[in-house]
């Protein structure tokens, strides 16, 4: 029996599901659903032959988009919700890969939230595509550890989205032979939430607090929960996590945070940060009331992640340049050894965009760039202080 897929999904993890469920026996992509024409997906669709649908409401999969004679919908990185009408073209419906241990982290920043919470353990569930948040039953799942040090971005690379291939993949094979989906309820007394890390929402009848930016240096011997402890003050005192970097280097645990918080609350957080030095740690502290972007500028996020070869932040910065927008900061990284024994080059910037400057063009002229590259590019605007 022949089993026909619809995948609706972007960027590089979904090109990878496409990829390999297209490797299987007796399984057929038959239609594909992609945000935008130029997406990692679609060329990897149209390379194989498949006209991509291209969605006019990047938010939403309508009826129209799935293919006649479909017998499963399968989601793999689309931040499309797959409406009631689309699913009821599809046999057995669909289902969809979250990188966590449904009920765990629901929401859209599931491996952020995974290593902020210091979880030792992590994992992958596909679910059954249904109203609610991340909410349908389980279809498969299957678990890993974090590694020491690990960043949202090295988790997902190494263990989550190989994981999720595997579960797709399974999933899949089961409805091929069985005619049906594994149907799991999920225990809704262990759900947590998972959305996009902006700054915290103090319910209060007063206006919005002035805010106050703690940096915070830390180094120590590694051992697992020392994020887990930053965090866990941080959010005793309505701070927001604003950025990090950590790791861990030569056995040891080292890195930056930045911290906004309500002005009368920093003295407070200042103060148990300061207390973590008992568990051994060093840390030091600096708190500055600037932490507003001028009114004519917003705070934007860049992430670039390609392969590698020379000039790549040279392009970068140059457009950025041209446009007027300043880097408040950057990061920048080699990783050897992926897939294809591939060298990729990543970035993480914040920037500062005229407001003059709109997000449709900062990504038009940001996307040109990276199209050429054959890069997976995401902007988004940080939240508003």
């Amino acid at each position: 029996m022949l089993l026909k897929c619809a995948l609706v999904g972007s960027r590089f993890f979904g090109a990878s599901v496409f990829e390999a469920l297209r490797g299987e026996e007796g399984i057929a992509i038959t239609s594909v659903v992609a945000p935008a024409a130029d997406d990692r997906l679609a060329a990897a669709a149209r390379a194989a032959g498949i006209e991509p649908h291209v969605l006019e409401n990047p938010r939403l999969v309508p009826a129209h988009a799935i293919g006649e004679g479909t017998d499963l919908i399968i989601a793999a990185h689309t931040h499309a919700r797959v409406t009631n009408e689309a699913l009821a073209r599809s046999r057995l419906g669909g289902v969809g890969y979250h990188p966590s241990l449904l009920p765990r982290h629901r929401g859209i920043a599931a491996v952020e939230w995974t290593i902020l919470a210091g979880d030792p353990i992590a994992g992958g569930s596909v679910y059954h595509l249904a109203d609610g948040w991340d909410a349908g039953a389980i279809a498969a799942q299957d678990w890993c550890f974090v590694g020491p040090g690990e960043t949202a971005r090295d988790l997902w690379e190494r263990a989550l989205a190989p994981l999720g291939l595997s579960l797709l993949t399974q999933v899949a094979h089961h409805a091929r032979l069985h005619g049906e989906l594994p149907a799991r309820t999920q225990d809704a007394r262990y759900a947590t939430k998972a959305p996009m890390i902006r700054r915290s929402v103090v319910m209060t009848e007063d206006a919005t607090p002035a805010m106050t930016s703690v940096v915070v240096t830390i180094m120590g011997p590694d051992r697992p929960g020392i994020v887990s402890l930053l965090s866990d003050r941080a959010q005793r005192h309505g701070a927001n996590w604003a950025a990090s970097r950590l790791g861990r280097y030569a056995r040891e645990f080292a890195g930056m945070v930045h911290f906004e918080v309500p002005r009368d609350n920093a003295d407070a957080l200042v103060a148990a940060l300061q207390g973590l030095e008992s568990t051994g740690l060093r840390l030091a502290i600096t708190k500055s009331d600037d932490t507003h972007v001028a009114g004519s500028l917003r705070s934007v996020e860049l992430s670039l992640v390609a392969d590698d070869r020379i000039g790549i932040v040279s392009q970068l910065t140059r457009v950025l340049a041209d446009h007027g927008v300043s880097i408040e900061n950057i990061q920048t990284e080699i990783v050897r050894g992926g897939p294809a024994g591939k060298t990729t080059f990543k970035v993480h910037a914040h920037l500062l965009v005229p407001a003059a400057l709109s997000m449709e063009s900062l990504q038009r002229e940001v996307g040109a760039l990276a199209h050429e590259m054959t890069a997976d590019l995401a902007l988004g605007e940080r939240g508003a202080g």
